[in-house]
């Protein structure tokens, strides 16, 4: 298998970025485009991505005002930093719910794609907000080690039992979309809150039982923390997709292999996949073919093969053939100057 990523070296001056859109049928089309537009599929009866981030809003919004009006009531830390991760999570939930109803929005002619990124544009603004969110509980938790306040460890245990049933009702609603990136992002958020919520009922069982204060700044610290690994993961998927990288669950290398073992394929050049958002995958490349007349065949072919294997759906391919009077590469369409 010889596959490039960067080459355009096989084609003659001029001819390798005319693209005209024609279908596969013939051998007057330079390169064949290949996908299937029916992406949105609806089950009735079952929650849908939008459903859920609603609901996981109304309640999580909701109660966001409760913990904190308890939190300043007990004088705890570990209540306050939760009832600011369910704020940022309501307004992450929001954003998330935004991001969604922009990606169902159709192509048109300023966004051929669709406007499916938007959803990655959410989940990156949301691990940046969740990372500005955990530096300040830090900050302010350690200004408590040196400073204690008084705690009423009774009331952070009993509010924060309350927002705990909240989370995890907000998480069991959010986990059903775990391959969507925008609804991941949401629920990392509802994650930390939910881990909040156990610090919190930790530290006010710790304080009413044994009257340490230490221990409420100390697991915000630590819940804290164990959210930033998490966000750390998501920022850094976010940004890769935005990047064009080769999403997750697909080797490029594979996918080069095995479109250059598809009988008719001499060589495969420019390999790029990439994600238009959600789970729509592209592709594209340049394709040295053995007989230009099998072309209609071998695009279906491989077309069938990267979707079945890779959920790649949207694929583009180039054909060129080697001529064998002139000893060079053919494009399907000979640009002439």
């Amino acid at each position: 298998m010889s596959h490039t990523p960067h080459t355009h070296k096989h084609y003659p001056d001029g001819e390798q970025h005319a693209h005209p859109h024609d279908r596969p049928g013939g051998h007057n089309a330079e390169h064949d485009h290949h996908h299937d537009h029916s992406h949105h599929h609806h089950d009735h009866g079952v929650p849908t991505t939008q459903n859920r981030l609603i609901i996981a809003l109304v309640v999580t919004f909701g109660f966001a005002f409760v913990e904190l009006a308890g939190g300043f009531w007990s004088g705890s830390l570990a209540l306050i930093s939760d009832a600011g991760h369910m704020m940022t999570d309501s307004a992450a939930l929001l954003l998330a719910l935004i991001a969604n109803l922009i990606g169902q929005r159709p192509a048109n002619a300023a966004k051929s794609y669709g406007y499916a990124r938007a959803e990655l544009i959410g989940a990156l603004i949301n691990s940046l907000t969740m990372i500005a969110l955990v530096v300040w509980i830090i900050v302010e938790a350690v200004q408590r080690l040196l400073h204690p306040e008084p705690v009423n460890g009774l009331g952070v245990m009993v509010i924060a039992v309350i927002g705990l049933l909240v989370n995890v009702i907000s998480a069991w609603q959010l986990s059903h979309d775990h391959d969507n990136l925008n609804s991941r992002a949401a629920l990392i958020h509802v994650l930390g809150d939910l881990l909040g919520s156990v610090a919190a009922i930790a530290a006010g069982a710790v304080i009413y039982y044994t009257g340490w204060k230490p221990i409420d700044p100390i697991l915000s610290i630590a819940v804290s923390l164990l959210i930033l690994r998490s966000t750390w993961a998501l920022l850094k998927q976010s940004t890769h997709l935005l990047m064009e990288g080769v999403p997750d669950g697909v080797n490029l290398d594979q996918v080069g292999n095995d479109i250059s073992a598809t009988p008719g394929v001499v060589e495969l050049h420019d390999l790029h996949v990439w994600s238009i958002g959600g789970k729509r995958n592209a592709l594209s490349a340049h394709l040295i073919i053995k007989d230009p007349t099998e072309w209609p065949r071998l695009i279906l072919l491989l077309s069938e093969m990267l979707e079945q294997k890779y959920h790649i759906d949207h694929v583009t391919l180039q054909p060129a053939w080697v001529s064998e009077h002139e000893g060079e590469n053919v494009p399907m369409i000979r640009i002439t100057h």
